[in-house]
């Protein structure tokens, strides 16, 4: 029998978003759930463990689970472990500010999203003593995400460069220059649309394997570097400030894009069977499956 209400699943998720209203870039989930933790006093259920594993506790597996018809009303983004609040759930949680009102709105909005689903929906039930598959996936690619951003964070940073070069290649692009260990000019790598070059502007890429955000001062160095027919890509495993993303979102005529670790991660996937061995060797990946269960 379930000891878990719709109001509690509201109460749950509505703490949730105000932890996250106040983290414009969101958070890892992890640090969400256990912020919702401090914030709120469990029940007995939820601090008791599913007897088929005792090592997993239900109020992890009940928050995802309790998140999922958000996640399907667009309040929610859940992108690599780090669960982000959008503008329609901000508007959500200031409009349905009870428990009940804002489960019945966001279970609305699911039921709508589900009828549109060209199959049904997978649907688990929280009563059930076996931890339920989509947040078990859930928790699975949130921590292979965090070990693949560790790895890259470890990495050498001519090693990160020589990733950056890979991918290019595996993108059909042609590699023509990667900088040799010494002093930071700027730029990392050029590549070309055509082994000889002839085609279109030159590609410059400069590779930051670093802990902190890059900036707009940064930024704008870079884009001094490009000529007018360039394409400039700025590549790091830490993320841009805002100032650096809205620069560069506002570039009309210079063609530059930036490629924080989880972009760079999403081509590296999409293009992997490409990207020459040499370099694939940098960021190996192996697929894992899992058993789907049936409706």
């Amino acid at each position: 029998m379930a000891e878990i209400t719709k109001e509690r699943q509201g109460l749950l998720v509505r703490k949730a978003f105000e932890i996250l209203s106040r983290h414009a870039d969101g958070l890892p989930a992890r640090d969400v759930i256990a912020r919702v933790e401090k914030e709120l006093e469990l029940t007995p259920f939820e601090q008791s463990f599913y007897s088929s594993n005792p090592s997993v506790r239900r109020f992890e597996k009940i928050i995802r689970f309790s998140t999922i018809s958000s996640v399907k009303a667009g309040w929610l983004l859940k992108e690599k472990g780090r669960w982000i609040l959008t503008e329609s759930g901000r508007r959500a949680y200031e409009q349905f500010q009870t428990p009940e009102a804002f489960m019945r709105e966001a279970t609305r909005l699911y039921r709508e999203w589900r009828r549109d689903q060209p199959e049904p929906d997978e649907v688990e039930e929280l009563e059930s003593e076996t931890p339920g598959a989509a947040t078990t996936l859930e928790e699975a690619e949130e921590s292979a995400w965090s070990e693949i951003r560790a790895h890259l964070a470890r990495l050498n940073p001519y090693d990160f460069q020589h990733l950056v070069a890979g991918l290019l290649r595996g993108m059909g692009y042609h590699v023509s220059w990667i900088a040799p260990v010494g002093p930071d000019r700027g730029v990392d790598i050029l590549a070309h649309k055509d082994p000889l070059g002839v085609e279109g502007g030159r590609i410059k890429v400069q590779v930051k394997r670093r802990a902190d955000r890059i900036s707009v001062v940064e930024v704008r160095s870079f884009l001094a570097v490009l000529g007018d027919d360039d394409v400039g890509i700025f590549v790091t495993t830490a993320g841009f400030t805002s100032f650096a993303v809205n620069e560069a979102r506002s570039q009309e005529k210079r063609r530059f894009m930036l490629l924080d670790a989880a972009r760079l991660f999403d081509l590296w996937v999409e293009h992997y069977s490409d990207i020459p061995e040499e370099q694939r060797s940098l960021l190996p990946l192996r697929t894992v499956r899992f058993l789907a269960p049936s409706d």
